[in-house]
């Protein structure tokens, strides 16, 4: 059984991974990090300020972070001190936070991922195939969230772009307006922002006379809590380091 705690608890996607730890025989959602005291489906809820101290009086193996750069920078402090392994969902950090979660990882196991669904796993992998194969195609990327979201574009279609880049030299142009002339070596970027879309994201690939176009729809927020939870039971055990989701999807 491994024990985890999920910072982000009181969140769209952090209620997910409780209601998933709860169908699961393999873990247990045991405390939640959030702004507040209390308790969500009967899970203690303690601020992430605190997390040192509850991640000892709850035994945790594993963190799982769906949060807010500032509240994963609190966290980070607390996983280090402890040496707990830490799940990394959240998006949207500055450089700084950025070389402070790299620092990190020489001291304690971390997984970071933009994306928690095996399914962005094998888009990213038929993306850079397609890449290869078609490497005068124009490129386009849309994506689309829910209306809370607050960075922009997703940390998912950042991934796909640095994938793209890997193989092809590409600059970003986010949103058009105007005379906008597009540039060979371009790749539009344009995020959505409505209702309450779980994630959608889509890559178009134009030219010869045809389209490709190759997407992703996420249904549910259950499928990142899965991953994250999948996540966080590999990662346990393993030593310092940084580790990528891809890794869990090829063990299973």
């Amino acid at each position: 059984m491994t024990r985890v705690a999920v910072c982000g608890a009181t969140g769209r996607t952090g209620r997910a991974v409780i209601d998933a730890g709860l169908e699961r025989t393999n873990v247990e959602v045991v405390v939640g990090f959030a702004t507040e005291r209390g308790e969500t489906d009967g899970v203690p809820l303690r601020p992430a300020g605190e997390a040192a101290n509850a991640i000892e009086e709850f035994d945790v193996d594993a963190v799982v972070d769906f949060s807010t750069p500032a509240a994963t920078m609190a966290l980070l402090d607390a996983c280090t001190e402890s040496e707990t392994p830490l799940v990394v969902a959240t998006t949207g950090f500055d450089e700084d936070e950025r070389d402070r979660l790299a620092a990190a990882g020489d001291e304690i196991p971390i997984l970071k991922a933009t994306n928690f669904s095996r399914g962005i796993q094998a888009l990213l992998r038929t993306v850079r195939e397609a890449i290869g194969a078609l490497p005068e195609y124009d490129l386009e990327l849309v994506e689309s969230h829910h209306n809370g979201k607050v960075d922009a574009p997703s940390g998912t279609a950042n991934t796909i772009l640095e994938t793209i880049r890997e193989q092809r030299d590409v600059e970003p142009t986010y949103g058009r307006e105007g005379h906008a002339p597009r540039d060979d070596d371009e790749i539009g970027v344009f995020a959505r922002r409505a209702g309450d879309i779980r994630g959608e994201h889509e890559l178009v690939l134009a030219g010869n006379d045809e389209v490709l176009s190759l997407s992703h729809r996420a249904e549910d927020r259950g499928v990142f809590a899965a991953g994250s939870l999948d996540a966080a039971v590999w990662l346990v055990g393993r030593d310092a380091g940084w580790y990528d989701f891809a890794e869990v999807v090829d063990s299973t």
